[in-house]
């Protein structure tokens, strides 16, 4: 008795100092994260500009949003172009850079990491502003175009041209993307590919019935990261084109921002917010749903749809 007695001791023991060593972070999670998330679902509910006490409305912010507010089905609609365009474009440029450094050449870590650098400052506001001053007007496009007697148009103040240099510049972020590619390279076999050369089998061959399938986990992963991360672009559009012209580039995270934070409706802000994270976690279970028609595990025994 006194043998378990003191076993419970030393295991109470041993969890107390390990709650005592995670406790940084409980308090943080517990303060910073989980907290704001409670407020913001309350909120939501609330009618607060910061100023005066929040006061119960229920449901009010909702049903404005979906019903009256115009603006909202604007960036909502501008957002999922962003989304379906920027997202695949950015995974095949991805694997396209990420399948040119998996060569085994002299000098290829140099390379990784010259290609890498960019995306350490991809999201800054001076990379933004760097890229205004590339396509605008009187920019080094147009002066580049100039060379070959091409006029330029003005790309960010240009409805039809505008979203299109969001997409470049989020695709140009490419670094954290390709290294995960990289990584998924890396582990696939290589006798696979020389038995397809045995069989007979091509580069593109090889690419569609090797590469793809066994990088389909990892591309699975960059996918979800990929529209989660997009949904919530703001920085490159704030700063570019501050959501002009004519709307063409009002993202859904920049009309939250100006509701919150220029016109105090925080109450609204809160109700935008989470009608941004139940897109996100739809999108996200439709992912994963339909994630077994093409993604293959090589622990489950089958061949990849």
């Amino acid at each position: 008795m006194s043998i378990r007695k003191r076993s419970f001791r030393n295991k109470d023991e041993h969890n107390t100092a390990g709650y005592l060593f995670i406790s940084p972070w409980l308090i943080g999670f517990l303060l910073l994260t989980l907290w704001p998330i409670i407020q913001s679902f309350y909120l939501s509910f609330t009618d607060y500009s910061l100023l005066d006490t929040p006061s119960w409305i229920g449901s009010k912010n909702y049903s404005e949003i979906f019903t009256k507010d115009r603006l909202f089905l604007k960036s909502l609609s501008v957002t999922f172009s962003f989304v379906l365009v920027s997202v695949p474009f950015k995974l095949f440029f991805s694997l396209m850079v990420a399948m040119l450094l998996n060569r085994s050449l002299r000098g290829m870590n140099v390379y990784r990491t010259a290609i890498y650098f960019p995306s350490l400052i991809g999201g800054s506001i001076a990379v933004s502003a760097l890229w205004r001053n590339m396509f605008g007007l009187d920019g080094y496009i147009n002066h580049i175009l100039g060379w070959f007697h091409i006029t330029g148009v003005g790309w960010i103040s240009n409805p039809d041209t505008a979203l299109g240099t969001l997409i470049l510049l989020n695709a140009w972020q490419f670094g954290s993307t390709m290294v995960i590619f990289l990584a998924g390279l890396k582990q696939i076999p290589k006798d696979l590919y020389e038995s397809a050369s045995v069989d007979g089998a091509g580069n593109i061959r090889k690419f569609f019935t090797i590469t793809l399938p066994m990088l389909s986990p990892v591309m699975f992963f960059n996918l979800v990261l990929g529209i989660i991360g997009s949904f919530q672009m703001f920085t490159s559009a704030f700063v570019i084109t501050a959501g002009g012209p004519a709307n063409s580039t009002y993202m859904y995270v920049m009309f939250l921002y100006e509701k919150a934070f220029k016109q105090f409706q925080m109450g609204y802000a809160s109700a935008l917010a989470w009608i941004l994270l139940l897109i996100i976690a739809i999108l996200t279970a439709i992912n994963f749903a339909v994630s077994k028609y093409w993604v293959y595990y090589e622990s489950d025994g089958r061949e990849s749809k």
